[in-house]
């Protein structure tokens, strides 16, 4: 196991180098002058030019590359134009945010969406199945913001149970996790669905039944293990789109974690916060994976690690 966890984290490498090439170029095709903004609206084009220099944006494309390059060999962010803070202490103010927002809105779609996702599949055709997949695919086919005002509309403006925005307690998570989570609770439920219906067609299944066990056993003990194996793939890949994608959630409610920063950031042309951001994000995915691919084994001792 642990030479497996060695052998992916050093495939990681290349993949990281791309992503931090790339973001870095990419950034830069942003319209807008990043001197205009810090100097001001007032300033004159010497003072843009002075603050040009200062940013270090006066210097060749290459030079900016490896200079960058070489600040995260060393856990070097960067300092953010905006705020004139370091890139890091930005990020760790909002991570958290994002993180417990993004833990909520996870665990209860994965446990609802699962449950549905069970209750459709052992219901196969029948209107159980014909109810939980209506639920599924309006959770998908509603937008996050749209889902996100009208919870604002009904929960805080007129039932006022709810704040609108912040992140002080729990109470203003709970609107959020809402919006947040309501698509992915539908897209596990389809996937559980479509999971469960293969594997109570397996023989092992009819075995069991065989046996005269309950159904409930038949498909919790038996069939729900297996199916698992790849819904833990599905719920895995949101939770990374969770942490990188909750930006239209986050502006709705003006909820002050990562994806409000990155928008933020990209409105002010903050190139140092947009590239650490971008870059946090892929390394979700990246150790994302590697959870999900861990978990297999435990799922399935059958599967091996190579």
């Amino acid at each position: 196991m642990l030479r497996y966890i060695g052998k992916r984290i050093i495939g990681v490498i290349p993949t990281l180098i791309i992503v931090v090439t790339f973001v870095f170029f990419f950034v830069r095709l942003i319209p807008g002058d990043p001197a205009r903004l810090v100097a001001g609206p007032q300033a004159t084009i010497e003072d843009v030019q002075v603050v040009r220099e200062e940013l270090g944006l006066d210097k060749p494309i290459h030079e900016q590359y490896i200079t960058y390059v070489t600040g995260l060999l060393k856990g070097d962010l960067g300092t953010s134009l905006r705020t004139k803070r370091p890139v890091a202490v930005e990020v760790s103010n909002r991570y958290a945010n994002t993180a417990k927002l993004t833990l909520l809105a996870l665990t209860w779609s994965t446990i609802v969406g699962v449950l549905l996702g069970v209750w459709s599949g052992r219901h196969r055709s029948r209107w159980q199945d014909y109810t939980g997949m209506t639920l599924a695919v309006s959770g998908i086919s509603l937008p996050s913001f749209w889902v996100g005002f009208m919870l604002i509309m009904v929960f805080s403006v007129n039932l006022k149970w709810f704040p609108t925005t912040g992140a002080d307690s729990l109470k203003s998570l709970v609107l959020p996790s809402i919006a947040l989570g309501s698509s992915i609770a539908a897209i596990i439920a389809r996937f559980t669905r479509s999971s469960i219906i293969e594997v109570l067609k397996d023989d092992y299944i009819r075995t069991a039944r065989a046996k005269g066990l309950r159904e409930r056993v038949v498909v919790w003990k038996h069939a729900f293990r297996n199916a698992m194996i790849s819904v833990v793939t599905v719920v895995g890949l949101q939770f990374g789109f969770l942490l990188g994608g909750s930006v239209v959630t986050e502006s709705v409610f003006a909820f002050p974690g990562l994806g409000s920063l990155l928008v933020e950031s990209v409105n002010y042309r903050d190139y140092p916060a947009i590239q650490s951001l971008i870059l946090i994000f892929s390394l979700h995915f990246v150790v994302i994976n590697l959870i999900v691919d861990v978990l297999y084994a435990v799922l399935n001792p059958e599967i091996q690690l190579d």
